[in-house]
């Protein structure tokens, strides 16, 4: 019995000892495992690798921040759970694009230190004589660089042009009327008061020649003028003297300041009588526009009878905006087409560009002279008008859809290959031909800019810089390695918050 009791705490004690040496050995083998695991998650944290590692070249990333799966601006400085309780997933530090410039910076172009507008490629001199003045590509890079997976890029459809320097072809298109040529419009008025004895030109619109008659006159001052140059010219044809030369001369002078023509005055040399009415010829061609008299009225000295105007060569009045008005000077070619015929262009020249402008339409005038020879224009015609301007300016110019309009500032986002992409803050200038818009600062000759998914790239770069705010705003030490909060107590904590309540709003419209 008692070999039997010995036997059986033997056995216990054989197991108890037993037991004792599995756990140590199972707890060994989990601390020899679970070593490598651990640093490889201190290492994650930005803690210092394991020697081994670093002897075998391996390069550990570091995690910057943990975020949430569904919600990117939901972000903690440790891993865990998200609010929904999905696992955090890490961003490590080279899918987030640090703060630190490259050791030598990259000059986009030159430009003049007088006039930011006159920008060169290469350095040299400005046109007033003063050294050009580099401009470096972070001083107008206007948000944060992004990396697009080739695969994603090709499937935004991302399309690119080269920014190109030529012409600035700019067509100002305007509207624009008839009107009479100033310089080839008179009135006729008579000398002599007298009543109208025929009317030759009895309607509005009548077409007269030079020298073709008007109307006849009877004047009581005609009578005793003819009277007085009959009486010398038979005086001198009976006695041809140097003085009764010079009377007959003045006698048909004054008969010439009343208007009346070689014609009547040699039928009157001819016939040797006066007569009753005199006939009034018209002094130049023309349309007659105005007709101010009837046949058998009396008429003083000084009244306007007939306005007659040459319709050979007319006038147009375009309308153009102010700020077009640089870009137009005289002698400049203009084109121009009418409603009932839009198949005819009709080519002038800018004549007279106005020095004021219209107080109640705001704009100025262009006097354009077009040739008329076969009376197809006509006055108070409503005309469209095209005025080709640019073609004696060069410039750098991009398709006007690169242009991303972020309230005051004008962006452009820069391909530079491999998926990386740079926005660009740009000064633009006028509008041009074919969807091209001027680029006067912000891009040099050659680049490559994004002209369409480009508002897919300004998103991706704002999200990005919006987190790298918040990074700065939780935890700067570990951002920046020191130095204060850059929102902190510099009066820019409103930013940071208006920052963070737009991507809130954008957020919560995807879902």
């Amino acid at each position: 019995m008692t070999d039997k009791k010995n036997i059986t705490q033997l056995l216990l004690i054989t197991i108890l000892i037993t037991s004792l040496v599995t756990g140590a050995v199972t707890i060994g083998l989990v601390k020899f495992f679970a070593a490598p695991m651990e640093r490889t998650v201190q290492a994650g944290k930005g803690q210092a690798p394991d020697m081994a590692l670093e002897k075998q070249g391996t390069t550990q990333p570091k995690a910057i921040y943990w975020r949430a799966p569904m919600d990117p601006m939901e972000i903690y400085e440790e891993p865990g759970k998200s609010k929904m309780g999905m696992d955090l997933v890490p961003v490590y530090e080279d899918e987030v694009p640090g703060d630190s410039q490259p050791s030598q910076r990259k000059i986009v172009y030159w430009k003049a230190p007088m006039d930011p507008g006159e920008i060169y490629e290469q350095s040299g001199k400005s046109r007033m004589g003063m050294d050009l003045v580099p401009v470096y590509e972070d001083e107008i890079v206007g948000g944060v660089d992004i990396k697009i997976d080739p695969v994603v890029e090709q499937n935004m459809g991302l399309r690119t042009q080269i920014v190109e320097k030529g012409p600035l072809n700019h067509t100002i298109k305007t509207y624009g009327h008839i009107t009479y040529d100033e310089t080839r419009t008179g009135i006729v008025s008579q000398k002599a008061g007298g009543w109208i004895e025929k009317l030759y030109a009895d309607y509005t619109g009548f077409f007269v020649e030079k020298g073709q008659p008007l109307y006849e006159i009877y004047s009581p001052s005609l009578l005793a003028s003819q009277e007085e140059y009959l009486s010398v010219y038979q005086n001198y044809q009976q006695n041809r003297t140097s003085l009764n030369k010079e009377l007959l001369a003045s006698a048909r002078k004054r008969l010439t300041y009343f208007d009346i023509a070689d014609k009547e005055i040699a039928a009157m040399e001819k016939s040797g009588s006066v007569q009753k009415s005199l006939k009034v010829r018209s002094p130049f061609q023309g349309v007659v526009t105005q007709k101010n008299v009837l046949q058998g009225a009396f008429v003083k000295p000084g009244a306007s009878l007939f306005t007659i105007s040459d319709l050979s060569s007319v006038w147009v009045e375009a309308h153009i905006f102010e700020y077009e008005q640089t870009l137009v000077h005289e002698g400049q070619i203009v084109t121009m087409t009418l409603s009932y015929q839009p198949d005819r262009v009709y080519r002038g020249k800018i004549a007279y560009i106005f020095p004021y402008l219209q107080p109640k339409t705001r704009d100025v005038v262009v006097r354009i002279e077009f040739e008329n020879r076969d009376m197809a224009l006509k006055p108070d015609m409503f005309a469209k008008i095209k005025i080709m301007t640019g073609t004696d300016r060069q410039g750098l110019f991009i398709a006007s859809e690169a242009v991303i309009h972020s309230g005051d500032k004008k962006l452009v986002f820069l391909a530079r290959g491999g998926g990386k992409f740079s926005p660009r803050q740009v000064t633009t200038g006028i509008h041009l031909d074919d969807g091209k818009v001027e680029i006067i600062t912000g891009l040099a000759k050659g680049e490559t800019v994004v002209v369409s998914g480009q508002f897919l790239l300004d998103s991706e770069s704002k999200l990005k810089e919006a987190i790298q705010k918040m990074i700065k705003a939780k935890s700067p030490s570990k951002k920046t390695g020191s130095g204060p909060d850059p929102y902190q107590g510099s009066g820019r904590e409103d930013e940071f918050f208006e920052d963070m309540e737009s991507k809130e709003d954008f957020f919560k419209d995807m879902e």
